[in-house]
């Protein structure tokens, strides 16, 4: 349970980190979002809602990337990265689910710190 609670207590951490930055608490899929952006490297545009969608999905495989479930193969004519799965990722419930994505974001987030 103490891993649990550090984990939460990391996370809000980081929202409020976010807060100071962007004016508001971003969720989950906020978040994911401006990972996405990032890995995107293009700034920040007026996005489809497909290609929010497309972002969110470059976010979650980069920050998967980080323990080797996702592999980056390149980026496509627009620039947009692309990933395949490399190993299929544990999941045995939404709780689970989310609290394996938000360690993966924080473990970005400190990676990106280091640089």
């Amino acid at each position: 349970m103490e891993e649990s609670s550090n984990l939460d207590h990391r996370w809000a951490n980081l929202r409020a980190e976010l807060m100071k930055q962007f004016g508001k608490k971003p969720d989950l899929n906020a978040i994911l979002f401006l990972i996405g952006i990032q890995e995107l490297g293009q700034g920040i545009s007026d996005f489809t809602k497909e290609q929010k969608q497309d972002l969110m999905h470059i976010a979650t495989c980069k920050v998967f990337s980080l323990s080797g479930y996702y592999e980056l193969t390149g980026l496509d004519e627009d620039g947009w990265p692309h990933y395949k799965s490399v190993k299929p990722i544990p999941f045995t419930n939404l709780k689970e689910q989310e609290q394996m994505l938000k360690w993966h974001i924080l473990e970005y987030f400190n990676r990106m710190n280091e640089i």
